[in-house]
């Protein structure tokens, strides 16, 4: 395949398209009970075998990665108007209107493989979110056990690519995709947990210049690339810029093998660039509009990356911190989050 760089569409809402007003994401240390005790809460997200298992209500989900450091704040979306959720046919669901959550947990030995229990989670995610009030899918996070294991074209995260290619590509999501994360989880389940934002109106997906677009990689990465956009503009007056995991890849290569230091500096490049690809102001990048997720594959690489983010980054960024293995081997450290202005 080609390394061309990708094509860019404006980051600008289209035309007829109403303007959402923007979603809220933040960091909370408060009880779940009463964070889900406030109306406009869309969903939130546990950390961790010290966060609560589980909820009766489907708008928590305890993600099955460990904080780095112990204990970690949930992660609060909030809308701006009254949200509903329920409970279906295995999927958790809440929605304002404009925004949705969704999610769905898949035991791969029910399907037999990665690859087939991913298809089957995909083809579900789709159908639930073009049958709702929401059907544009703006973000989507995927954590699966034991990404890096096999080898070649049966690595399990090479697997799991062909699996969402094979769910997304049915419904007419070739070469138009969402913003993702794909992060391995170590806790032995083979339980596949996918979740997703949603979105009344169509946001605008983005590319950065100085990669190549994940879904163009070369055979080498595997059957089927992965099948994501590098962003996702949201369909907001003022941008809100979701970021899809981001890693010391550059072109389709990775960079700077054994060296934490490099990484992460390349890895902020390749998140400025793509936020300059939004048109986000210099001076707006990072700082308190920022919120963003830090997944750590060594545990003795987590006080280092908190100093190295210290000194590189504004001092009000909110960070949450998680161990986890990255898609590649050779990568240390991934980074997701939003961006407001």
């Amino acid at each position: 395949m080609s390394s061309a760089k990708p094509e860019f569409t404006e980051p600008t809402l289209s035309a007829g398209t109403a303007a959402l007003p923007p979603l809220r994401v933040a960091y909370e240390d408060a009880a779940l009970d009463a964070i889900l005790g406030s109306g406009d809460v869309l969903a939130v997200f546990g950390f961790g075998t010290q966060a609560p298992a589980t909820n009766a209500d489907p708008r928590y989900l305890r993600v099955n990665l460990e904080p780095a450091g112990g204990t970690a704040p949930f992660e609060v979306w909030r809308a701006r108007a009254r949200v509903h959720a329920r409970r279906e046919s295995g999927i958790a669901w809440a929605s304002d209107g404009d925004y949705a959550f969704g999610a769905i947990e898949v035991a791969e030995s029910v399907h037999g493989s990665v690859e087939r229990a991913t298809e089957f989670a995909y083809r579900r995610l789709v159908e639930t979110i073009a049958a709702s009030d929401t059907p544009h899918t703006l973000r989507i996070w995927n954590y699966l056990d034991a990404i890096n294991l096999g080898e070649g074209d049966d690595e399990r995260y090479r697997r799991f690519c062909l699996g969402r290619a094979a769910g997304l590509e049915a419904h007419g999501f070739a070469d138009a995709y969402p913003a993702a994360t794909g992060i391995g989880v170590r806790d032995g389940r083979r339980v596949l947990q996918i979740y997703w934002l949603a979105a009344r109106s169509a946001g605008t997906a983005l590319e950065n210049p100085r990669q190549v677009s994940a879904w163009r990689y070369p055979r080498q990465y595997g059957i089927k690339a992965p099948t994501f956009a590098r962003a996702m503009r949201a369909p907001t007056q003022n941008p809100q810029v979701y970021v899809s995991g981001t890693a010391a890849i550059v072109g389709h290569a990775s960079h700077h093998r054994d060296d934490l230091r490099a990484q992460v500096a390349e890895t902020l490049a390749n998140i400025d660039s793509v936020l300059a690809a939004a048109r986000i102001a210099p001076a707006a990048r990072f700082g308190a509009g920022a919120a963003l997720k830090v997944y750590v594959r060594r545990a003795g690489d987590v006080e280092p990356m908190r100093a190295l983010l210290r000194e590189k980054l504004p001092m009000r960024t909110r960070t949450l911190f998680l161990q986890g293995d990255i898609c590649r081997s050779e990568l240390l450290v991934e980074i997701d989050g939003v961006q407001d202005v």
